[in-house]
């Protein structure tokens, strides 16, 4: 009569906030003794308080099995406790579920009351054993006489047939019943049930879809429609006749009803049902689309997104319509709502075509400029501000969504997404598209630098006709001191500059006068550029000085020597700062040009000195030009190939040669050494040996054979390459000498090879190498070299600019790009390396000039190839030949 209530649990715990574990010991220890006590009133009083403790995270797995007990009860209140604690505790991995099987069965043979709890139990509790033995029982709970107990047994039956599927044609047959029920209530309950089965296997329910169309038509329940519309969602891919029956019902639902919740619904089964796919439901997508757009007027923000969502799997059918509330869509863009901004986003990238990609962008790019210093708070605002609770009108203390770095990145990256789209499908003026990557440049102020430099580059090298275009703009982009500057700030996008110098400098011949942008490659402020992008800028200035020189050598007077002289001095006075960069591909670079340079430099001081000592030219002017032949030296190593874009099956396309083994060894792995010649190894180099062999000796004569017998096996080696005798010894001696002779210029080389590695701590106590290996010094016979008799020298192509050609209205796109002609095999007269882009097919063959190539000083030109120098090994003279001898004895 003393015993705790949950009543006194509660009021206990409340009490011991302090220490609750301590007191929750003391409680679970009672509560052990009562649940074995064999009054059941006691029993179910301490199931209650251990199902109470469970809900507050503490283990009552111990007491499943007087759980049971207490199910098992006669008396409804406390068969009540007995299935809470049971759905509160139990899980599938609980052993004591095999023993509920037939207490389930006959608690559903009895009283209402015992069925509906029992009923609740199993839905919670159903394993796949418990669904197999009684879902015959379930179902026929289906037929019962009061109504609660049918939706129980509805939801019942649903549980079950998730466990176990197998039972679904029998169970199938009644729920189907279930529909023309008479109480509403299990009408919806098997609806509802009906929905969550169907969306697992939508065609074993496709012959409920009659008596769904009827309840659909006939019921006024809005909830009961929306399960209704989304069960046809679910069947019409699967039954095309379903699209045209359901068309004119779910049209009148979308236009009367003033339920929003339906109305989604009616307008989602449209677009996935695949209503909207046919000719038909034109007029049902245009409904869909203008209820929708008043969901974008709306102030909830829920029907916003869920709009933007429905919008967004209408365009792939009805873009056209979509595009008609651009401007409501562009508004969400600024929306506060984070979500529905990100569904805007995708939305317009969605529905972008080539009519209206134009306004989209430059609207996205509108939200990308900061504001203006006029909007900002003045001083005496600020001031207010400070002194002030609450900000005052039109200053705001957030940002504004378009000023936050994240979603200007995401906004920047849509724009380049939307442009690039299938090779810039969508893109119609490549000159705008140009523009607005410029103007990206400047106002994007995130990380999107990377995107736009590969954007520009593969646009002028796909589209001929902008490449004019895209020099201005790139050309204009590097005269702009103040965007150099401030390269080092985030977001400066100074990225682009490399492919600003790489446009330039590639498409030098649509520059007027290249000259002028050399001091804007070279200025100081370059150096806060990365390596990367000063090493283009290197490389554009050599391009571009080229450029320039040729241009002088088609209109050249004499008073041009002293400008090219003093550009020269300037470029190479820049360029000499660049050798030293930390960064060896500038070091390269750099040098690279300073050498060119410095050799056109002493070409032009000749070129003067000549000028001035010489006679008048020589009738024949085009043997002797009047301009330093040095000026034709850059350009060619720049302009001879055309570069073009590549189709990323072109290397797949390039067949191996039957020459070429992929899988041989390309330097074969070093031959494993056996125990006498790492003996032999281990001596020569001073180290240890464990064990010391000795090579008895079979020459004739007394005593010299005992003699030579007892020298080391490395010894006789060393004597015999030194004081080379003829052999007197057996063909399986010598035959190990010259394998140690081979070994020991192994050796050596291996040595000479490790003798400058850092990293190879070498044994200098080692003796000096073998020098008595005279067959190994080769003899060079220089009596069959040709003659060198001076003759016509080769002729150089043509390097003078072709005239510009005039950008067309219509820009063609290449894009496939360049394929290789098919599997060709080289004659040793040509020359392309493997790396060698391929000449463009449709280029005209150059005119070659008949003047002389530029000798340098101290230089004989050679015009016939010699002949390979033939290099013959001198045999010594009593030498013995083992090799011969073998090959004689064989």
């Amino acid at each position: 009569m003393w015993e705790r209530t949950l009543q006194d649990l509660i009021r206990g715990l409340r009490a011991n906030k302090k220490d609750e574990a301590k007191f929750i010991a003391q409680a679970v220890d009672e509560i052990r003794k009562e649940i074995k006590s064999k009054d059941m009133e006691l029993k179910a009083g301490a199931a209650l308080k251990l199902t109470y403790l469970e809900m507050l995270g503490y283990d009552m797995s111990w007491a499943s099995f007087h759980v049971v007990e207490v199910m098992s009860s006669s008396k409804y209140h406390l068969k009540a406790v007995g299935y809470l604690a049971a759905i509160q505790s139990f899980g599938p991995d609980t052993d004591v579920l095999m023993l509920t099987t037939n207490l389930l069965k006959k608690d559903l043979t009895s009283s209402p009351n015992d069925i509906a709890i029992s009923l609740n139990g199993l839905s919670h509790t159903v394993t796949p054993d418990l669904a197999r033995d009684l879902s015959h029982d379930i179902v026929t709970m289906l037929s019962h006489s009061r109504p609660h107990i049918r939706k129980r047994a509805v939801i019942a039956v649903y549980k079950a047939l998730v466990k176990y599927p197998e039972a679904t044609p029998f169970a199938l047959t009644r729920l189907k019943e279930k529909l023309e029920d008479q109480d509403p209530g299990v009408v919806a309950v098997t609806i509802n049930v009906l929905c969550e089965l169907v969306r697992k296997e939508p065609i074993e329910y496709l012959s409920l879809a009659p008596q769904l169309f009827r309840l659909m038509t006939t019921s006024s329940n809005n909830w009961m429609l929306i399960k209704l519309i989304k069960l046809f969602g679910f069947l019409s891919p699967y039954e095309p006749r379903l699209v045209r029956k359901l068309q004119p019902p779910i049209t009148e639902l979308i236009s009367t009803t003033p339920a929003i919740s339906l109305l989604y619904e009616c307008v989602h089964t449209c677009i996935v049902g695949g209503m909207l796919r046919h000719a038909s439901g034109d007029s049902l997508a245009e409904l869909c689309v203008t209820k929708l757009a008043t969901f974008l007027q709306d102030p909830d923000q829920n029907l916003k997104y869920i709009a933007l969502l429905a919008l967004a799997k209408i365009v792939p059918t009805h873009r056209d319509l979509v595009a008609q509330y651009q401007d409501m869509i562009l508004s969400s863009v600024a929306d506060q709502d984070f979500s529905i901004r990100l569904r805007a986003l995708d939305l317009l990238s969605a529905m972008v075509t080539r009519d209206n990609l134009q306004s989209i962008v430059q609207q996205l790019l509108s939200y990308l400029v900061r504001p203006e210093l006029s909007s900002l708070p003045a001083a005496a605002q600020s001031l207010v501000r400070n002194f002030t609770s609450s900000p005052p009108d039109g200053v705001g203390l957030s940002l504004a969504p378009t000023q936050v770095s994240s979603y200007r990145l995401l906004i920047s990256e849509r724009i380049i997404a939307m442009c690039s789209h299938d090779t810039y499908d969508n893109v119609v003026d490549f000159q705008w598209y140009l523009s607005v990557l410029l103007d990206l440049t400047y106002v994007a102020s995130v990380e999107v630098g990377n995107q736009i430099k590969d954007q520009l580059v593969d646009v002028v090298a796909r589209v001929r006709g902008v490449k004019r275009w895209a020099v201005e703009l790139m050309t204009r982009l590097l005269r702009d001191d103040t965007f150099l500057a401030n390269s080092r700030e985030d977001g400066s996008c100074a990225e682009v500059l490399w492919a600003a110098a790489w446009i330039c400098g590639d498409n030098n011949r649509e520059i007027a006068e290249p000259q002028k942008l050399l001091p804007h490659l070279l200025q100081s402020n370059v150096s806060l550029l990365d390596p990367e992008t000063i090493g283009v800028y290197i490389q554009a200035a050599v391009k571009l000085f080229g450029a320039w020189c040729m241009e002088l050598s088609q209109d050249w007077n004499d008073g041009r020597v002293q400008d090219v002289k003093e550009l020269v001095d300037t470029l190479v006075t820049r360029l000499s700062d660049f050798a030293s960069h930390a960064e060896i591909e500038v070091q390269e670079r750099a040098a690279n040009a300073v050498q060119l340079l410095s050799f056109i430099r002493a070409d032009l001081a000749s070129f003067r000195q000549e000028e001035t000592d010489s006679e008048p030219p020589p009738a024949d002017a085009t043997k002797h030009p009047a301009y330093p032949k040095s000026l034709l030296l850059v350009n060619p190593l720049f302009s001879t190939y055309e570069l073009n874009p590549v189709n990323t099956a072109a290397q797949g396309s390039v067949p191996v040669p039957d020459s070429l083994d992929l899988d041989a060894w390309i330097v074969p792995p070093p031959r494993e050494l056996s125990a006498p010649e790492k003996a032999s190894d281990d001596a020569q180099s001073g180290e240890p040996s464990t064990s010391k062999k000795k090579v008895k000796s079979k020459a004739k004569g007394k005593g010299k054979g005992k003699e030579q017998g007892s020298k080391p096996a490395t010894r006789q080696a060393v004597d015999a390459r030194l004081n080379p005798t003829p052999s007197l010894e057996s063909p399986e001696a010598a035959e190990v000498a010259e394998e140690r002779i081979e070994r020991e210029k192994r050796r050596a080389a291996r040595l000479e090879l490790h003798r400058d590695d850092p990293y190879y701590i070498a044994d200098k106590s080692s003796s000096a190498p073998l020098t008595g290996d005279i067959d190994s010094i080769p003899v060079v016979r220089l009596d069959d070299m040709p003659p060198l008799s001076p003759s016509t020298v080769p002729q150089y192509p043509s390097l003078l600019r072709a005239s510009s050609t005039t950008v067309s209205d219509s820009f063609i796109i290449d894009r496939d790009g360049e394929m290789p002609d098919g599997p060709r095999v080289p004659t040793p007269l040509e020359a392309p390396t493997p790396l060698a882009p391929q000449r463009y097919t449709d280029l005209t063959p150059q005119a070659l000039p008949s003047f002389p190539a530029y000798v340098v000083d101290g230089e004989v030109p050679r015009t016939i190839t010699p002949e390979p120098i033939k290099v013959k090994r001198a045999k010594k003279k009593g030498a013995s030949t083992t090799k011969s001898k073998r090959a004689a004895a064989e």
